[in-house]
């Protein structure tokens, strides 16, 4: 179960997680709470229109319809923008003056799942403070309601509008020139609908893996990961391509591999993008990232005169602190690039498009040739990094297992931002938190040591266990 089992002010349960309202269709994410959580909704936007969007899962075009049917009884008329990759809605909801958007997507959830991500008006996710107004709406059943005859209009350009807006972001002219050999594995998803596109108005040759939308994600699963892109890896290397790229299930995350096939986690890609964004036309920009983000990030900050302020993990924060600090760039470790002047959120396509943009822009010490993918990673700091997770049965037991790592060892310091962020020394970090999405709680670590990183990986995988087994 998804949905987030947490008892706020009012000893009720909390209906959003990390990114919106999820759960297994039918069994957690019912009609009736659908229902009363989208008059909550339309009680909490007030004004219309609300754009509506939804991913390729099974369940998501009789989720939409519902939503859209209760968002015109709540007194709102509805732009239906159908399927869609969710950075595609938020750029609608922020450009077409609507009062917000409703996304229907479990992003990189198992296919049984599904779920409701609302954004503001200006395209950016609800805040938590919102979030937990619009819960305090659903448990009232205090909802707006019309004898009035509201409306929903179909757009068919709103993928169109996004694309050209990426378009006049990069230098296309200087990337149409180098005919990119691109590989992309779309996972089955909904950006199928836009990222080959885009490219090939780049004068990208284009090649694809899982590219019809499926929400059974038949091909690899709904979310990339450095493991399970071995097609992607083997397929840059078999056609000579100058990258990869692997997107989740609605479209807002992307990985890449480089032109030898190696996959970078999506912390690693983000900070060769930082590198050229701030040396450049984001000369001295802020960058916002959350707490578990590699090193790297700071160490090219340092280079480049920046200021990384860190955020608790989950989009939300990282997005909504760009938006208060007028930040205009934002990264997740799980391959979520935020590029503030489209808007603050992840945008697997628009990050694509950077990368195009940094290839270009990149020459090797003689002038003459352009760096490849792996050379421009090769730039950076060498540092091992580790990522698991485990089931955890309850959020006693979670933080049980975060306080039990608190007081474990004599660490050099202890960030508590999000769970317990360890430090083993400058440059050597283990950090436990718990998952905001699923039942679990997660392991991250680094070190310029890999011997270092796997000793504590072990040391803390004991001490976790030590809990879920009693």
């Amino acid at each position: 179960m998804t949905i987030k089992i947490e008892e706020n002010k009012s000893n009720v349960q909390r209906l959003f997680g990390t990114n919106g309202v999820r759960g297994i269709y039918g069994r957690e994410l019912t009609f009736p709470l659908v229902m009363d959580l989208t008059y909550s909704l339309a009680t909490y936007f007030k004004t219309g229109p609300i754009v509506l969007g939804y991913d390729g899962r099974k369940s998501s075009p009789l989720l939409s319809n519902i939503v859209s049917a209760v968002l015109n009884a709540g007194g709102l008329d509805v732009i239906m923008a159908g399927q869609i990759p969710t950075p595609c809605l938020q750029y609608a909801a922020k450009t077409k003056k609507c009062g917000g958007g409703i996304m229907i997507t479990a992003s990189h959830n198992p296919p049984e799942y599904n779920g409701i991500k609302p954004c503001a008006s200006d395209g950016v996710e609800i805040s938590r403070e919102d979030e937990l107004e619009v819960e305090e709406i659903y448990y009232s059943r205090k909802f707006s309601k019309t004898d009035q005859t509201n409306k929903t209009i179909a757009d068919q350009n709103i993928i169109n509008e996004y694309m050209d807006k990426v378009l006049s972001l990069i230098d296309v002219e200087k990337i149409q020139s180098r005919s990119f050999k691109v590989v992309m594995d779309l996972g089955n998803g909904v950006q199928t609908l836009v990222a080959p596109y885009l490219l090939k108005k780049l004068g990208c040759q284009v090649f694809t893996l899982n590219s019809n939308v499926d929400g059974d994600f038949p091909g690899r699963g709904p979310e990339p990961t450095v493991d399970n892109l071995t097609s992607l890896s083997n397929m840059v290397r078999d056609l000579n391509a100058d990258f990869g790229v692997a997107y989740d299930g609605d479209g807002d995350r992307s990985l890449f591999c480089d032109e030898k096939g190696n996959v970078h986690p999506g912390d690693k890609t983000a900070a060769v993008l930082i590198k050229y964004l701030i040396n450049g036309k984001l000369h001295g920009s802020e960058i916002i990232c959350p707490v578990n983000t590699t090193l790297n990030v700071q160490l090219v900050a340092d280079e480049g005169n920046s200021k990384v302020v860190y955020t608790k993990v989950g989009s939300v924060e990282v997005s909504r602190e760009m938006v208060k600090r007028n930040a205009p760039i934002g990264l997740e470790e799980n391959g979520g690039f935020m590029y503030g002047k489209l808007n603050q959120v992840r945008d697997g396509a628009m990050t694509t498009a950077l990368v195009l943009d940094m290839l270009t822009s990149f020459s090797s010490t003689d002038n003459n040739t352009a760096n490849s993918f792996s050379e421009i990673i090769a730039s950076l700091k060498k540092l091992a990094q580790f990522k698991t997770k485990f089931k955890c049965p309850s959020k006693e037991a979670a933080n049980k297992i975060v306080t039990k790592c608190l007081e474990h060892g004599s660490p050099k310091k202890i960030d508590k931002l999000d769970g317990a962020k360890i430090w083993i020394d400058d440059e050597s970090w283990i950090m436990i938190r718990p998952s905001g999405t699923e039942p679990l709680v997660r392991m991250y670590g680094e070190s310029t040591s890999r011997t270092l990183l796997d000793s504590k990986v072990r040391e803390y995988t004991r001490i976790i266990e030590s809990v879920l087994i009693k």
